[in-house]
C-alpha cells in the first residue's frame, strides 16, 4: 500500500472548498473536498503539476477509463503514483463535493474505492446545480484508498474524472502535514493541529446535496468530518495594498484578465477572465485572483 503524506481534512477543507476557475469553453468540474488531485496541484499543496494546476475542472475524456487522468495526456500527472499525493483524513461516510463551472446534461456520477464501483448517482439527464454534493458509504475500507469519481456526461461521449486519495477512518498527525508550497496559484493552509483551531470556525464544506442516488431516493444529508473545527481563512495573512486603478470586486460581474479589484482592503489581479458568484470572493478563490 502506498504511503502517503496524511492531512486533517479540517484544513483541507478550508483551503479547498472555494478553489474554482471559471472563463473559456473547456471550464466544466472537479471535486473540491475533499481536495482531489486536480485541486491539491490548483493550491499549489502538490507542486509542478503542469497544465492542470490552472484548470483542474477540465479533466475530460472518453468514458470508460479507469485512470485519474481519464487516459487525457495533457493531465497525466494525476496518475503519477510517485508525487506522494497528500490523504484527507475522513470517517466511514463521505461527502465528495463538485464545484461545476459549466453545468452539463448527466447521466450518472459513479464512485469507485481501488478500481471497485461503490456508489452510483443517477441524475436521468438533467441539469446538475453549480455544486453538487453526495454522500458516499466506505465503511467497508480503512487506511490510505484511492477514490476515482467519474460525472458521466448524458449527451456526449466523454466524462470527467477526479481522483480523491483518503485516509479512511484514520487519526490525522499534525507533525506530517507538508509546510507552505511556494508554487502558485494559493497559498496553503498552515498546519495547525484542528483541536488548537477557534471554535467560531466555518465547517469545511457547506455545498448542498443535488444528485439523486440510482434506487430514486434523495441524496443523503452532508456529513461533518469528524477532525475538529477548521483553522481560519488563508486570506487572512495577505497583506494590504491599494492601486488607483482597482474597482470593488461584485458578484455576478464580468472581469477580464488583467482587471484589478478591491476587497476588504486587498487589491487582487484577475488570473483568468470569469463572472463571479456569490461566494467566489477573491480571498477564497486565489486560483481565480492574484493579491498584490
Amino acid at each position: 500500500m502506498r504511503k502517503k503524506v496524511v492531512l486533517p481534512l479540517a484544513t483541507l477543507g478550508t483551503l479547498f472548498a472555494g478553489v474554482a476557475l471559471a472563463g473559456p469553453a473547456s471550464a466544466h468540474g472537479y471535486i473540491s473536498s475533499p481536495p482531489s488531485r486536480q485541486a491539491l496541484c490548483a493550491s499549489g499543496a502538490v507542486p509542478d503539476c503542469g497544465q492542470i494546476q490552472y484548470e483542474p475542472q477540465s479533466v475530460e475524456a472518453p468514458k470508460g477509463s479507469k485512470l485519474c487522468s481519464g487516459g487525457n495526456a495533457n493531465f497525466k500527472v494525476l496518475d503519477d503514483e510517485s508525487r506522494n499525493w497528500p490523504a484527507a483524513t475522513v470517517g466511514r461516510k463521505v461527502t465528495f463535493n463538485w464545484t461545476l463551472t459549466a453545468r452539463h446534461s448527466t447521466s450518472t456520477w459513479v464512485y469507485y474505492v481501488d478500481g471497485q464501483q461503490v456508489a452510483t448517482f443517477d441524475d436521468r439527464g438533467a441539469i446538475p446545480n453549480a455544486t453538487v454534493s453526495h454522500q458516499v458509504d466506505l465503511s467497508a475500507y480503512s487506511g490510505d484508498h484511492t477514490v476515482l469519481a467519474v460525472w458521466n456526461i448524458a449527451d456526449t461521449a466523454n466524462a470527467f474524472y477526479n481522483c480523491v486519495d483518503l485516509n479512511i477512518g484514520g487519526t490525522a498527525s499534525p507533525t506530517t502535514a507538508p509546510s507552505t508550497p511556494t508554487a502558485a496559484p494559493t497559498t496553503a493552509a498552515p498546519s495547525t493541529p484542528a483541536s488548537s483551531a477557534p471554535a467560531s470556525s466555518a465547517p469545511a464544506s457547506s455545498a448542498p446535496a443535488s444528485s439523486t442516488p440510482a434506487d430514486g431516493a434523495s441524496s443523503p444529508a452532508q456529513t461533518t468530518y469528524p477532525t475538529g473545527p477548521t483553522p481560519p481563512p488563508v486570506a487572512t495573512s495577505v497583506p494590504h495594498s491599494t492601486d488607483p486603478s482597482a474597482t470593488a470586486w461584485k458578484s455576478w460581474t464580468w472581469y477580464d484578465r488583467g482587471d484589478k479589484v478591491t476587497y476588504d482592503g486587498v487589491t487582487y489581479e484577475c488570473r483568468q477572465s470569469h463572472t463571479t458568484l456569490p461566494g467566489w470572493e477573491p480571498p477564497t478563490v486565489l486560483a481565480l485572483w492574484l493579491p498584490e
